[in-house]
């Protein structure tokens, strides 16, 4: 006899049509942020985003074109930013304050959101024994808190990867909520043994790894796709009425390629200028702690 399908048991369904009212801060209808990747990977070892097929280790053409974000890409990614006056949400590797500083420090001079995202992304977190991830958790929050004097609220999983345990590891750790989980365009509550923990959306689709490495799309396209889902997704919250999350994950390895920038102007240029011209209550750009708190006092949990 066929029965109900194993679960998660981490929320419930609920369809975004069938939810009560509740606003964003001010009455805004869209909350949008951007999420930088500053990640740092181990040479001759590890897993690693690849341009191209690996070859045997050292892969010396992958692990530079990886660098090239830490040591050139980034750097103009933060001129567009400083342009734009955008603030962004910095996803920090640990491992990034021993090998590059700099660039952390960098987005801690704008006052960006500083987001855990483990200690590199040479490692898949859920792969990890429960101790060990319960180390590398603490480790992570801990060394983020010595090094700006306050801990991060945050937490992304490198490779989003997860175990059975790290919603409950997470709020045991102190962490108000994670980017783990994409399944809505809303924040939505995580139930754990340690309490409640909030997911904010983070994107899977407008996310330059997948679409311009995974499924090979062009610079071009790949903007065109940020300005079609800003302006889907800001038309369906004004005529629903729904508080909406849209998040951009970029990584600067990529889209720091100078023609790839090109486009990525272009497209961030539409955002802030569409929301400076609409009305106050339209859009919020923002980075995802805000969010998080936000849904929070809105929608307790």
């Amino acid at each position: 006899m066929l029965g109900a399908l194993p679960t998660h048991g981490r929320y419930d369904h609920s369809s975004i049509v069938a939810r009560p009212a509740w606003q964003w801060p001010g009455g805004q209808r869209l909350a949008v942020y951007v999420g930088m990747n500053l990640e740092h990977f181990a040479f001759g070892q590890g897993a690693g985003a690849q341009l191209v097929a690996g070859s045997a280790q050292p892969d010396v053409l992958n692990h530079s074109w990886r660098d090239y974000g830490n040591r050139v890409g980034v750097w103009r990614c933060l001129e567009l930013f400083d342009a734009l006056r955008l603030p962004v949400g910095a996803l920090v590797n640990t491992a990034m304050y021993d090998h590059c500083p700099d660039v952390v420090q960098a987005f801690a001079r704008r006052g960006d959101e500083l987001i855990a995202h483990g200690h590199t992304n040479a490692q898949r977190q859920g792969e990890l024994p429960e101790a060990q991830e319960h180390a590398l958790i603490a480790h992570c929050r801990a060394r983020m808190l010595a090094e700006h004097g306050a801990a991060p609220q945050g937490w992304l999983s490198p490779w989003i990867s997860e175990s059975a345990a790290t919603p409950e590891l997470l709020a045991r750790a102190g962490f108000g909520y994670t980017l783990n989980w994409c399944h809505d365009d809303q924040p939505t509550w995580l139930r754990t043994q340690a309490g409640p923990l909030c997911a904010v959306p983070y994107p899977q689709e407008v996310n330059d790894i997948p679409m311009l490495i995974g499924r090979q799309m062009n610079a071009a396209d790949f903007a065109q796709l940020i300005v079609d889902q800003f302006d889907e997704m800001l038309e369906q919250a004004r005529r629903t009425a729904q508080p909406l999350v849209m998040g951009i994950a970029l990584h600067p390895y990529v889209v720091g390629q100078p023609y790839r920038l090109r486009h990525l102007r272009g497209a961030l240029r539409h955002v802030v200028t569409k929301a400076g011209g609409c009305a106050r209550e339209d859009v919020w750009i923002t980075t995802p702690g805000p969010i998080a708190r936000a849904y929070a006092q809105a929608v307790p949990a």
